[in-house]
Formats: structure tokens, sequence, C-alpha cells
């Protein structure tokens, strides 16, 4: 094992100036104060000096492994995973799958430092300008961020699906993250009636100005919060206030977070070797979201929680699309490009010019109302599903008081109806005159 650089230029240092002692040009005790050293340490050196030469200018405990040393097997280790298996991951990544799939028990920072020698890794520049943190909040369920990602997050495939994440502003928590073809409304809304279902209702939640969030009358400008859009709509019913972000910069914790996922979920999968959504879907909610939370979840400032109990409230007919229709002469309203025809109503002729609303589910059904009235359910493809609104009560056969009353077996009796002929009869059947 040869000596390090420095400790030949250290020797080299110390040599010089035994040499200017010993030839008189320094005195030994400005020797002593140029290296450091008391007068007793340097008499010690200037005998190892004129004992061993060079050689015994340099420390020998150098040459003796460190009993904190890892293992030449264990760097081995750290480098064939990080080859064959996880090449690309991020330090950190890398380091926390290591220690939890492989048993590694190095730290992160000697991880680090083997993948730099072996420029496995890169050096990354220092960061740029100080910014100022905004402080999070408080409780748990005060603020959500909900934002979408398109990327190419499964391997071995052209798709770029959309991962729509949703995260608690106070702990760090993600409370849904699912991947749809497409960052649509209707996606928007699955992820919102997950969120709502588990955890209830929070105080406000903030977005980009996508096109299902806000309607933006100018670009770059302010957006009209006059004109309500779908998921606002549902928003506003449910009482959540709806903050919208200007910038990147103003959603940074939403930007990190999609940066996390981007780094560290495609690689997932890919080790995995999954390259279905399902499959995906199944392996965030198993796996990746249970072990993020654990690593980067923390706790609030104030332990009491801002989500609302959603009670009774009824979802399917809020988080959908909704539309009022007039109801044309042939009883039928048009969305979607589905005709759905409503059925005679009890106490009613007809439905023409009826304005209802017309809904479209996350299910994909159909449903038509007007005030708490339900007029029809549709499927997809717009047939009935049962009829509509309630029945009518006078013409079913199911009601109560149409219902035959149930009776005791009874003996056969003779009629007591006589017929037009018994006049003319003696009773036992033969006609008389």
């Amino acid at each position: 094992m040869p000596y390090p650089e420095a400790a030949w230029e250290r020797a080299m240092t110390v040599q010089e100036v035994l040499l200017k002692a010993l030839s008189g040009e320094l005195h030994w005790y400005r020797a002593a104060e140029i290296l450091g050293w008391s007068p007793r340490t340097l008499r010690r050196w200037r005998e190892r000096y004129e004992t061993h030469g060079d050689s015994g200018l340099i420390d020998k405990r150098l040459l003796r492994p460190s009993k904190r040393c890892v293992p030449p097997q264990v760097v081995e280790q750290v480098l064939r995973l990080y080859r064959e298996r996880y090449r690309g991951f991020n330090v950190r990544h890398f380091h926390q799958i290591a220690r939890r799939e492989h048993g590694v028990t190095v730290s992160d920072s000697f991880v680090k430092q083997v993948l730099q020698a072996a420029r496995l890794v890169k050096k990354h520049r220092a960061r740029g300008r100080h910014r100022l943190r905004r402080e999070p909040r408080a409780c748990f369920g005060e603020l959500l961020h909900l934002d979408g990602s398109t990327h190419p997050w499964l391997p071995r495939t052209d798709r770029r699906p959309c991962l729509i994440a949703v995260s608690d502003d106070a702990t760090k928590r993600v409370l849904h993250a699912a991947l749809y073809p497409s960052e649509s409304t209707r996606a928007v809304m699955m992820s919102l009636a997950a969120v709502l279902r588990a955890d209830g209702l929070p105080m406000a939640l903030d977005t980009d100005r996508a096109h299902w969030a806000f309607h933006t009358p100018k670009a770059k400008g302010p957006v009209d919060k006059t004109r309500l859009t779908q998921v606002g709509r549902a928003l506003a019913r449910l009482g959540i206030e709806h903050i919208p972000a200007y910038s990147p910069q103003a959603r940074g914790r939403s930007e990190r977070l999609n940066r996390t996922f981007q780094d560290r979920l495609v690689k997932e999968l890919r080790v995995a070797g999954i390259t279905t959504l399902e499959a995906a879907n199944q392996y965030l909610i198993d796996h990746f979201v249970p072990h993020h939370n654990a690593t980067f979840a923390r706790e609030p400032r104030e332990a009491a929680s801002a989500f609302v109990p959603l009670g009774n409230v009824d979802l399917d007919s809020i988080l959908c699309h909704e539309e009022e229709r007039v109801v044309a002469r042939d009883n039928t309203v048009t969305l979607g490009g589905r005709v759905l025809q409503i059925a005679p109503q009890p106490g009613r002729r007809s439905c023409v010019g009826l304005t209802v609303r017309v809904r479209q589910h996350l299910d994909g059904r159909f449903s038509i109302g007007r005030g708490t009235q339900r007029l029809g359910t549709f499927r997809e493809d717009g047939r009935p599903v049962e009829a509509a609104g309630a029945a009518d009560a006078q013409n079913a056969s199911t009601a109560p008081w149409k219902t035959h009353k149930t009776r005791f077996p009874q003996l056969p009796q003779a009629s007591s109806r006589k017929k037009r002929s018994d006049h003319l009869s003696n009773g036992s059947g033969q006609i008389t005159c």
C-alpha cells in the first residue's frame, strides 16, 4: 500500500526545515515554530531523520488499515448493484433501496464517494441564488396540492401517461397518486374522490391554471372566478377554497414532488418490470407511496386536523360533468353526443321545455334530474338503466293499495247469480212452457 501524496508533501516540508536548522540557517526554536511542534517533538523527528533518512519523516500509521475501514467486499457489492440493476438512480434513492432490499449498512455519504470515485455518478454544481422559503401550513388538511405530470413513466413504451398526485402542505404526505391516460377533468375528479372519501373535506386546494381548473380569458393573465369549470363548480359546492398558482415557483412543493417521482418512480417501475397502467397504479398503492411517506413525511406543527368528515354528502352527484339542458319536443336531451330518452313521468303528461340537469358520472353513467327529482338513469351507451324517476304509484302493480289481499282457502259454493233463462226452467234443468 503506497503512501498518499499528501504524506510525501508533508515529509518534504519537514525535511526542508530540518536541513535549514542543521545547517545553522534557522534556530531550532524557530524551526519548531514553523512546523507547529514543541522542541521535544522536533528533537524526536531529528533523531528519526538522522537514523532512517527520508523514510523516517513519514508517519508509519498511514500504512495501517483503519478499524473503521469498510471491507472491500461491501464496496464491490455497492458498485455491482449500481452497475447491474440500479444504474441511473440518484445516490440517496439508491442508498435507501440498498439498505432496504440488500442489507447494505454503510452511510449514504460513503456510497456517494464510492460512486463518484468510480465515475458512475456526476458531481453536481453548486445551487443557485438564495431564495426565501414559504412556511408550511400548521394543520394536516389545511392546504392540499394537486398537480399532474405528463412523462414517460412506463419503461419500454412510447406512451406518456399523466401522474396526478395530491399531497398535504403541512406534512408532505402524498394522499393519492395514480397514473391516467391524460390530464383530464375525469382523472382529476377521480383523484379528488379518492382523497375525500379517505380523509374528508380539506380547507383549500392549490392547483395550476390548467384548462380543467380555471378559465383564463387572457394568456398569462388573472383567472376568471365567475366562470367556473367543472372542477371549480364541484369544489365550490363542497365548500373547498380553490387557489390558483401563477408561476412554477409559487408551487415549488408540487414541482419538487413531481421531480422526485420522475426520478424514483420510473426507475423502480423499470426494476420491477412493470409496463401497464393497472400494474403501475397497484405498485404505487402497495409500495411506492408508503415508502415515500415513510421517508419524507413529517409531523405537522399542530396536532389538530383541518379535515371535515364527509358525512352523507353524495359525491357521485357532485364530482361529475354537469350541464343544463332544455328537453326537446321528443322528450330527449343530448350530452357528450349521447341522446337520452326521458320516460313518462308520474303526474306529468310531457317534459317538453323543462330545464333539467344532465350529469355524466365518473363511471360513465348518465343521469337526468330536476331539483330533487331524478328523471332517469342511463348506461354509458345511452340506454336506460331503470324506470325514470319514481314509478307511477297509481299504475304500479306493487302499490300497497293495489296488492291483492291474502285470503284463507274456502270450499266452492254454488253461484247465486241467476241465468237469463232460469225463469223458463223448473229447477230440474227442463224447460217448461
